[in-house]
């Protein structure tokens, strides 16, 4: 599977994501002594996690490129990683493992996280009573095409000519319907706005039933940050800015949401994902999200299935932040992560995994692990 979560999180909501984040990565090796928290890590948890990374991998062919800046000497490609999963099938212990296998190396920038969720949102596979606001498959007359400069856009052809598609407010409007692209009906366009930001969800069916829904493709048109327009207009004090604001905006000015949703023209399509429940949803890796262990990186500079090490804050309830060190992997990519030290942490499904991605954004350590070469492996 190729690019199936694309996710926008808070600093995309907000526009509050460091404008000077910076994009090259300075590599310096460290010791895992430097870890704060390393030797708390639940180890025996990382186990399936590093298996199932592996069997990701084995499954590409070994000149596949992970991404990740040129300054990563090792773990680009699909075939730098044979040897560490090799050692894996027989080694029984993920400390050991992994400081025999993994070089960690300072990011050299400080790092600032964000986080995002899967939303568990009402809805019906029909169209009826509450249920009025369509979700939409991707269309079939959306298509991608290089654009003159080079890059790939996404547009329709009207007349001959490529033209941008749609924008939110003319499919708001019905430039959609009646093409039978509805796979599923909410109660709420506030609702389907936020999945949208998320990129994924679970639809809870009237029986009490559960359906996924998955990133499909977008329409191509800029994505306007709503949290940036509700500052600009006044409603929103700019440190005041959260998914759980925003929603509450919205929904106190019925009258005036959709023209504020508008003003983003960017609309996020969907597909029905039948896969298995008790995991996260797939990133864009390929794999199931693991709450706590699944990120979001810019692949230009980290690559995919690069363990890091994350020392920061995680915003649990109405206490100060805690403090939050453990071993993720970079599974997923998100349009608003840009540079070497952003991150978006995958927090999960429920109640408490939406509280703490609409709630994080803090700043922190991150630290890279690369695979070791082979001859250095054998060193330790």
């Amino acid at each position: 599977m190729k690019k199936l979560l694309t996710l926008l999180t808070l600093g995309a909501l907000c526009g509050c994501t460091p404008q000077n984040a910076p994009s090259s990565l300075s590599l310096s090796p460290v010791g895992y002594d430097s870890l704060a928290g390393w030797e708390q890590e639940d180890f025996t948890s990382l186990m399936p996690l590093l298996r199932d990374e592996c069997h990701r991998l084995a499954q590409l062919p070994p000149e596949t490129a992970l991404g990740g800046s040129e300054a990563i000497p090792y773990g680009r490609h699909a075939a730098d990683w044979s040897n560490a999963c090799a050692a894996l099938a027989t080694a029984s212990d993920a400390r050991t493992y992994l400081e025999t296998w993994f070089q960690p190396y300072e990011a050299g920038t400080e790092a600032f996280y964000t986080g995002y969720f899967e939303p568990q949102i009402p809805a019906s596979l029909t169209q009826g009573g509450a249920y009025q606001t369509p979700v939409y498959g991707r269309p079939r007359d959306l298509v991608r095409a290089k654009a003159t400069n080079g890059q790939m856009v996404n547009g329709r052809w009207v007349n001959g000519q490529f033209a941008p598609y749609y924008d939110r407010a003319a499919i708001d409007g019905g430039a959609l319907a009646g093409q039978g692209l509805e796979i599923a009906w909410l109660k709420s366009p506030v609702d389907l706005f936020f999945l949208q930001i998320q990129g994924s969800g679970r639809l809870i069916l009237p029986d009490g039933g559960q359906v996924r829904v998955g990133y499909d493709g977008r329409n191509g048109q800029a994505y306007v940050p709503l949290g940036r327009v509700l500052v600009q207009d006044g409603e929103l004090p700019a440190d005041g800015v959260s998914m759980d604001s925003i929603r509450t905006w919205l929904e106190a000015h019925p009258d005036r949401m959709m023209s504020v949703m508008e003003r983003n023209p960017n609309y996020v399509f969907f597909r029905r994902d039948d896969g298995n429940l008790a995991q996260g949803p797939k990133g864009a890796f390929g794999m199931p999200l693991t709450a706590g262990r699944s990120v979001a990186v810019d692949r230009s500079v980290v690559p995919f299935a690069m363990p890091l090490w994350v020392e920061t804050k995680l915003p649990y309830g109405a206490g100060q932040p805690v403090t939050w060190d453990h071993l993720v992997f970079a599974q997923d990519i998100g349009t608003d992560i840009k540079g070497a030290g952003r991150a978006d942490l995958f927090t999960g499904w429920g109640a408490t995994a939406q509280s703490v991605a609409g709630n994080l954004h803090a700043h922190g350590r991150v630290v890279l692990f690369l695979p070791r070469p082979p001859a250095d492996s054998a060193a330790q």
